[in-house]
């Protein structure tokens, strides 16, 4: 949740926000660090020592944590006692010590800090100390340090001649266990400088591509998505920090598999994605059948052909998209090994499959077996009732097929039922009846639409009736069809259309939608929602007709405080 500073009040809880302020006047902020230019840290006392960490941009806080254990809702009073330090100047404050006498107020420190941040004082130190002191200084704290040990190792794992994946999997999981925090969980600020420190990573995989070196940029992008994944479990991950990473990390491996690697590394891609298939550990992400795709591309025997036709096999038939997809990846890899007429016996044995049935349709299409097609799409309508957009689909190719033999009457009958059954249309059904039916039959026919299309159950096809109307500019029947509906957006959506032909009528049916809509709806939003509509009947050219809904509002709602400001600004 971003916080503008100018009036971060309002998003944070009065109880909070006054404990907050008691800890800012009783001095138990200690003065923030700025880490780096606007990314600040500071430590509150509270029944421990709690650190809070702000990102600041424009006077807006992008990023804000805090190590205690407060989770009832996205601030708590430890961040709001650093924002009243930050804004102490701002607001005119000033700060009690702890012997009790009074501090002045400082400048803002979230205005640019004069002093050197956390970062450029490191630089400095760094450019001072001797190579020896520096070695001195690793060398006793990673005896002290057990953390910092695994991290330092980790690091520079590529200077390790027992270089394995092990290395860089321990590295991963130090970067998640220092973001983790003495509770174990990620919370999107860790998430994010786990990203961070894993591109670094991610940037070094690359560069051993460009060297030549597959195995160790295998090794960096498989240890970073086995972690990943599992760190996901204990993550809050809604800003997409982790799952970023691990798609950037599946995309280098699959740089690695484009990049014809040495034999050693082939297998190892080709296994590795075989055995996080099996494992299901990305079930449910794009990656779990992604490793098939990849494990396809690498395969180079008959044997690995077999493994790989192995796990195919083992998918649970309850899973039925896997599967489907699964019989396509297997479907290639026949044909690519074994030719057109073995892949060709497994598209008939699994026929079912909506992706093999269509390209069968297509295949007795091109060669004109017409009787065969639509025998093929028959079968689909029969087999897929339960999933109408896959009947809509056959019906589509009966369509085609209709139109490669000239069939004028089955023409219409499906671009007909496809038209009043398909919400997302793969063609143009309308035009296609246009282009085909005899001018003196159009409106007889279009008319015969409507009315089934306006009948028929459980849910009427208003939407395909007012997009006939607007074809055939109709616009008193849109209009008497609008009247009917009960939505201000629904209103909305044709206003451009009826304005210029019916301004007071349309203007009349915002007023008593909008009267509507403020009686079944509270809060600040909706009140600004209906003002915008309220705007919209003052250009239509109605504005005594406005005046009269914002008049007859206020008398209504007059305790609405909310509402009366909103009105104050139409």
């Amino acid at each position: 949740m971003e916080i503008p500073l100018s009036h971060f009040e309002e998003y944070i809880d009065e109880p909070l926000l006054k404990r907050g302020l008691s800890y800012f006047k009783n001095g138990f902020v200690h003065e923030p660090e700025e880490i780096r230019p606007g990314d600040y840290e500071a430590v509150v006392e509270g029944s421990e020592d709690y650190t809070v960490k702000l990102s600041i941009r424009n006077r807006v806080i992008t990023e804000h944590s805090c190590d205690c254990p407060y989770d009832m809702g996205a601030v708590c009073e430890h961040v709001a006692a650093v924002i009243f330090y930050l804004e102490q100047e701002e607001l005119g404050l000033t700060q009690n010590t702890k012997k009790g006498s009074i501090k002045k107020a400082k400048a803002s420190s979230s205005k640019p800090s004069k002093r050197k941040t956390l970062a450029q004082q490191v630089d400095d130190l760094l450019g001072k100390a001797t190579h020896d002191e520096l070695i001195l200084f690793v060398r006793e704290l990673a005896a002290k340090d057990s953390l910092f040990r695994d991290l330092l190792l980790a690091s520079f794992a590529q200077y390790n001649p027992n270089e394995s994946k092990t290395l860089y999997t321990k590295q991963v999981k130090t970067l998640i266990k220092v973001a983790r925090g003495k509770y174990g969980f990620l919370d999107s600020s860790g998430a994010e400088y786990v990203s961070n420190e894993l591109s670094s990573m991610l940037g070094l995989a690359n560069h051993y591509i460009r060297k030549g070196n597959h195995k160790s940029a295998f090794f960096i992008c498989t240890a970073i998505m086995d972690e990943l994944i599992s760190a996901l479990e204990y993550a809050d991950d809604m800003d997409g920090h982790l799952t970023d990473t691990i798609y950037d990390a599946f995309d280098t491996l699959a740089t690695i598999a484009q990049e014809d690697p040495p034999e050693e590394v082939r297998k190892l891609i080709f296994k590795y994605c075989l055995t996080s298939f099996s494992k299901r550990s990305f079930s449910g992400w794009d990656w779990h059948l992604n490793f098939l795709h990849l494990a396809a591309y690498m395969l180079s025997t008959d044997s690995e052909m077999e493994e790989l036709f192995k796990r195919i096999a083992a998918i649970p038939k309850s899973s039925e998209y896997e599967v489907k997809k699964a019989q396509e990846i297997q479907y290639d890899v026949l044909l690519k090994r074994k030719g057109e007429s073995v892949a060709q016996r497994y598209l008939e044995q699994n026929i079912d499959n909506p992706s093999f049935r269509a390209r069968a349709i297509q295949d007795a299409l091109d060669q004109k077996d017409y009787e065969k097609a639509t025998a093929l799409a028959n079968e689909g309508i029969e087999q897929d009732s339960g999933y109408p957009g896959l009947v809509a689909s056959w019906y589509d190719w009966l369509l085609k097929i209709a139109e490669s033999q000239n069939d004028t009457e089955r023409i219409i009958l499906y671009a007909r039922y496809l038209l009043l059954k398909s919400h997302n249309p793969k063609r143009d059904y309308y035009q296609i009846l246009k282009e085909i039916v005899p001018p003196e039959e159009w409106t007889n026919l279009v008319e015969a639409i409507v009315q089934e299309a306006m009948e028929r159950k459980p849910y009427y096809r208003t939407d395909l009736v007012a997009s006939i109307f607007i074809r055939e500019e109709w616009w008193s029947r849109l209009l008497d069809l609008v009247k009917k509906e009960y939505t201000l957006d629904q209103l909305a959506k044709y206003e451009k259309l009826l304005a210029q032909h019916f301004p007071s009528e349309l203007a009349d049916l915002y007023a008593e939608r909008i009267i509507r809509y403020v009686e079944n709806h509270v809060g600040r939003s909706h009140y600004r929602t209906a003002c915008k509509y309220i705007r919209k009947m003052i250009k239509l050219g109605a504005r005594e007709k406005a005046d009269e809904v914002i008049s007859q509002l206020r008398q209504t709602h007059y305790r609405k405080k909310a509402l009366m400001e909103e009105l104050d600004n139409v």
